[in-house]
């Protein structure tokens, strides 16, 4: 596309179906790796990628050449079959249906890469619903408390 110029920042979240604690410590990282490439395969970029045992949160500059649906769909998808060829688990691995994106300026683009990087100590203080419920507050999107991700223990 000649003469399109964009600088798009999406702040991706996205969780294991039942919020089941199941992505290990010891192949995370290599997950990361998977998923890194599924969205450098589509053009755009990782800027931070890290997570919990129960959910991902990615940080990307992306490219105006495909919907976010459809990368999306490309990468949980994508990484779930991954998971299970790779027989990391002892039952069947999924994402849980949803995810959030949030825009962001690029002024908040250091801010939220030290945010991502930072999960661990992040989820000391707070759960990762409480977390996302903040997101969709502090962003303005509308949303149904009913389907918003539940802590394990109510699933």
């Amino acid at each position: 596309m000649a003469n399109t110029y964009t600088q798009i920042h999406l702040h991706l979240v996205f969780a294991v179906q039942n919020r089941d604690g199941c992505i290990g410590k010891e192949w995370k990282e290599e997950l990361y790796r998977y998923i890194t490439g599924i969205i450098q395969n589509h053009g755009h970029k990782v800027l931070a990628i890290n997570g919990m045992s129960d959910h991902v949160q990615i940080l990307i500059g992306m490219r105006p050449t495909q919907s976010l649906s459809d990368l999306m769909q490309d990468i949980k998808g994508d990484s779930s079959k991954w998971i299970n060829q790779k027989d990391f688990l002892k039952s069947w691995f999924s994402w849980q249906s949803g995810y959030g994106a949030f825009s962001l300026d690029k002024a908040r683009v250091g801010t939220i890469i030290e945010y991502i990087k930072n999960q661990e100590l992040h989820h000391l203080k707070k759960s990762f619903r409480e977390e996302y419920l903040d997101l969709l507050k502090e962003f303005g999107v509308e949303f149904d408390i009913r389907l918003v991700f539940h802590e394990m223990e109510e699933v």
